[in-house]
């Protein structure tokens, strides 16, 4: 059976209707930080159970009590996320991780290092210099991960 993790990332206080759409089939939400304001996490959770963590901007009352780095467990499957992966403390290899999701840079990238994906959803948000506006799929099939960047048209 087939899961599809939706991995999102700055958005700076703006959910677009296109990334709301984008989100729909997803059974997960995981926010990589810099949200921005807790409407928007009240906005993904009613497309899908949602997973956060604190960015460098987050400091209202809420996303502010939000956890720098979390744990996730989906489909037999240990994800780790944080927001900027210069933070990551931990040997993802040592930790039985799949997979590590981050933001920070706005920069989307899919990489593997030493069979764990090390994955950056881009931004979601306001348009920084050049960058796209993106986020990420990760398909769960039995015991892969399938990872897909996807650029919004905006």
């Amino acid at each position: 059976m087939e899961k599809i993790i939706g991995v999102i990332s700055d958005t700076h206080g703006l959910l677009r209707e296109s990334v709301r759409k984008k989100l729909t089939p997803c059974d997960l939400i995981v926010h990589a930080g810099d949200i921005g304001g807790n409407n928007i996490l009240q906005d993904l959770q009613k497309i899908a159970r949602v997973i956060a963590v604190r960015g460098n901007v987050d400091r209202d009352y809420e996303s502010g009590r939000l956890n720098s780095a979390e744990f996730v467990e989906i489909g037999g499957h240990n994800i780790y996320v944080l927001h900027n992966i210069g933070s990551l403390d931990l040997d993802p290899v040592a930790a039985r991780l799949k997979a590590v999701l981050y933001g920070h840079s706005h920069r989307p990238s899919i990489g593997h290092r030493d069979n764990v994906l090390f994955l950056n959803p881009g931004s979601a948000g306001p348009r920084r210099f050049r960058l796209p506006i993106s986020i990420a799929y990760i398909r769960i099939i039995g015991n892969k991960l399938l990872p897909e960047i996807i650029i919004l048209d905006e």
